[in-house]
């Protein structure tokens, strides 16, 4: 009997993705050392906080803010995503005002990015069930919260998912034993999370440098935005095989790879004979 594996893209069974909220101005110098060594993120923003949005005469809260001119730019080859309006602690506020803080920040920033926006990190790491009973009618395909599983396995509530670990927690230990991983008869997942202001605030950029040193560029890794990997993982456990194992049908848009008995295969959108 043959025995079917789905993989990440081409093949891989690592996949990397970071996280990043509110916006701050030290995303210029994150975003420009993710290009640099391969990465990519998710960028959680609070349009109601760009200094275009502000009262006229209020200053921007905690620390300057990236404008809202420069957003579409700034984060081209990575993903925009909500962290609601104004940055509430939402599980403190009545849900019918839950609602218009994610929908307006959809709106505001699909406006500068032209796409959907359907990926939330909770501010202040606030929610409850009801929230994230109402995130699906909303649009919104997945939220992190805060906290750190330090381990790579893959999220089991898209709606609260964990992170690996904080950039200021252990990073580079966990990038190393993210690096050595072996085994690809399992997935794996390495996601990092943190707000970028911390690295001026501690000094300490050159820890982002020496971890994408350690594992940009590398062939047993996927790295992805946090949308790209949800999305990915929902089309390949769409997949429809025939009984036999001779054909697939893939029913979404993307291209899902699986192994067959140590051969990988490209599985197209629609109809496929498999090898």
């Amino acid at each position: 009997m043959q025995q079917f594996c789905i993989t990440y893209p081409e093949g891989k069974f690592k996949a990397l993705t970071l996280s990043y909220d509110d916006g701050r101005t030290e995303d210029r110098r994150l975003v420009e050392i993710f290009n640099r060594y391969g990465l990519k993120g998710t960028f959680h923003l609070n349009s109601g906080l760009f200094p275009e949005n502000l009262p006229e005469g209020q200053k921007e809260i905690y620390g300057a803010r990236i404008p809202a001119s420069e957003v579409k730019q700034l984060y081209a080859g990575h993903e925009v995503a909500s962290h609601t309006y104004t940055h509430p602690t939402i599980a403190r506020c009545p849900i019918d005002k839950v609602i218009p803080e994610v929908l307006e920040d959809r709106r505001f920033l699909e406006n500068l990015v032209g796409y959907p926006v359907q990926g939330l990190s909770y501010p202040n790491g606030s929610y409850t069930e009801e929230i994230k009973e109402i995130l699906p009618k909303l649009e919104i395909e997945y939220s992190r919260v805060v906290g750190s599983s330090h381990n790579f396995s893959l999220p089991k509530d898209w709606y609260q998912w964990q992170a690996t670990c904080h950039h200021n927690q252990r990073l580079l230990e966990h990038g190393q034993e993210f690096v050595d991983l072996h085994k690809s008869q399992y997935l794996y997942l390495m996601y990092v999370w943190g707000h970028s202001f911390e690295f001026g605030r501690d000094d300490n950029f050159e820890l982002m440098e020496k971890f994408g040193q350690l594992v940009g560029g590398r062939k047993d890794t996927w790295y992805c935005t946090n949308l790209e990997f949800k999305r990915y993982m929902d089309a390949s456990a769409r997949l429809v095989f025939t009984v036999d194992g001779q054909q697939v049908y893939n029913p979404t848009n993307l291209d899902i790879w699986i192994n067959i008995d140590g051969t990988v295969q490209k599985i197209a959108p629609g109809q496929n004979k498999l090898d």
